[in-house]
């Protein structure tokens, strides 16, 4: 009776070394998705810091003000939500003595990651508005808006999501 139990010990060890070697491996996969990413998010975010300080950004209409505000706003809370599983990486382990990734921080990781993209492509169609606004009559700035917009989610959710659910 004993040896069975070692037995289910070792093995029930064995699958928690094999389940925390695949939660490591997505967590790193996560990560290394997300250094593709921020970039993209931090040179909007540049660049719409230095906007309001053009002597030109004084002539914006009301409309265009708003769509600088919802993208900075959005591109701010995205770099804090795709930046926040590296940091949360960083932090656990010499920190505090916790395992540094377990299943349930990796579903957050992901959640974390989705919502910062998510953001991230409501910054970059109101920033495509904005620009658009700036150098194209209003009925064709709204049509680049909704292609920038229907690009993003077609590439970043549908395709994912839809497509390949079906495969």
């Amino acid at each position: 009776m004993t040896i069975g139990y070692r037995t289910r010990a070792v093995t029930r060890r064995n699958d928690d070394n094999a389940m925390e070697a695949s939660v490591d491996d997505s967590f790193r996969a996560l990560l290394e998705g997300l250094r593709t990413t921020l970039p993209g998010v931090q040179v909007l975010f540049a660049f719409l810091l230095a906007l309001p300080l053009q002597s030109a950004f004084s002539e914006l209409r009301g409309i265009e003000r708003g769509a600088y505000f919802v993208a900075f706003i959005a591109s701010a809370l995205s770099s804090i939500l795709l930046i926040a599983p590296s940091a949360h990486q960083r932090l656990r382990a010499p920190i505090t003595g916790l395992r540094r990734r377990s299943e349930r921080h990796l579903r957050f990781g992901v959640a974390l990651a989705i919502g910062g993209t998510v953001l991230f492509a409501v910054a970059l169609t109101a920033a495509s508005y904005l620009i658009a606004t700036l150098l194209l009559p209003d009925p064709v700035a709204l049509g680049v808006t909704s292609l920038v917009a229907s690009l993003a989610a077609w590439s970043w959710f549908w395709v994912p999501l839809v497509t390949f659910r079906r495969m």
